[in-house]
């Protein structure tokens, strides 16, 4: 297996368990290696962030000797602008998945997925590109992730839930089985959703209810 070596887009919170998941799963596989960080804030350049360099900014990967990127910021709209940036540039992706994550055989996976420790996704899955499914988070029988969309930490979808493109779901929220969630909503930490959810609008409680409106 080829040497790839691979750059992470962003130096924040996300980033560096982005950093950490593939950190064990190159020495898991023993191949691979990461070289660092490019961020576009000019106070980061030249420092050390989770044991590896800040290169320079997001478009000074031009200038790297790179094979793949991933894209590891949180904020779902600019982790979504500069996938696309990435994408027009013609840039290789890679998938950032801790060993520790349980997938189901016949799982689809997109490009640009972070995939955190102990998450579990059963078979007939669909996850978009650049997802992140958050540490310990569970996906079940035939879900549907859009891309862009963020799965958070300790989150439980039941069978048949489709999650659409941008999507935020908050800390610790349960969605019941074959429930639609619009494009780019919220979803409250620690909501319960019974029904299904428009498209922008942020929801919370138990069960969860629009609170407002939102402008995408």
């Amino acid at each position: 297996m080829d040497d790839i070596s691979i750059a992470i887009i962003g130096a924040g919170g996300h980033a560096k368990v982005v950093c950490d998941t593939l950190k064990i799963s190159i020495q898991k596989k023993g191949s691979g290696k990461l070289l660092g960080f490019v961020d576009d804030d000019p106070l980061l350049w030249g420092k050390v962030f989770s044991g590896f360099p800040i290169l320079g900014s997001i478009e000074s990967i031009v200038d790297l000797d790179i094979d793949r990127v991933i894209v590891a910021i949180g904020s779902n709209k600019d982790r979504k602008r500069v996938y696309e940036w990435v994408q027009s540039e013609q840039y290789h992706l890679t998938n950032a998945i801790h060993p520790t994550a349980v997938i189901g055989t016949d799982v689809s996976i997109g490009k640009g997925v972070a995939i955190f420790a102990n998450v579990v996704v059963n078979p007939g899955s669909s996850i978009g590109n650049n997802v992140i499914l958050n540490t310990g988070c569970t996906v079940d029988h035939d879900c549907s992730i859009g891309q862009h969309a963020h799965i958070g930490p300790g989150t439980h979808l039941a069978g048949g839930v489709e999650i659409a493109e941008g999507t935020f779901v908050g800390v610790g929220t349960s969605i019941i089985p074959y429930r639609k969630i619009g494009n780019w909503s919220i979803v409250g930490a620690g909501s319960v959703v019974i029904e299904d959810v428009p498209d922008q609008v942020t929801v919370t409680g138990l069960p969860a209810k629009k609170i407002v409106k939102r402008d995408c």
